[in-house]
């Protein structure tokens, strides 16, 4: 599934039972999104950014915010150093990845950002 594909498409909820995504099909997804990684056990889907400032990072966190609100569907955000910004993805209620995450990624990767020299970790 492209990303194009994915911007198109909306969380739907997941209240367990389901089983998570197998790492091929995490791997597949993955594919089209810029930056993200997928962890060892293909269990969470991370993004790290070096935001240019601290108010750069919080507007960031913000439109975040916004995105995971109208999806129903919520990222950990982790801020240290203050500007570098880390979100990491999975669908808690299934101990693992699901199509939400990378339809959130998707949705965050849209989202306009001001990094330090454009950088992302």
């Amino acid at each position: 599934m492209s990303k194009d594909e994915l911007l198109k498409k909306k969380c739907v909820p997941c209240e367990g039972g389901a089983s998570p995504l197998a790492q091929e099909d995490a791997r597949r997804l993955l594919k089209d999104l810029e930056g993200w990684k997928l962890s060892a056990e293909a269990k969470t889907l991370r993004a790290e950014y070096v935001m240019k400032d601290f108010m750069a990072a919080i507007e960031f966190i913000q439109a975040i915010a916004e995105v995971g609100e109208r999806e129903d569907h919520h990222p950990d955000v982790h801020l240290t150093g203050y500007r570098q910004l880390a979100i990491e993805l999975s669908t808690h209620a299934i101990g693992g990845l699901s199509e939400n995450d990378f339809i959130l990624a998707a949705k965050i990767d849209a989202l306009p950002k001001r990094l330090k020299a454009d950088s992302v970790l």
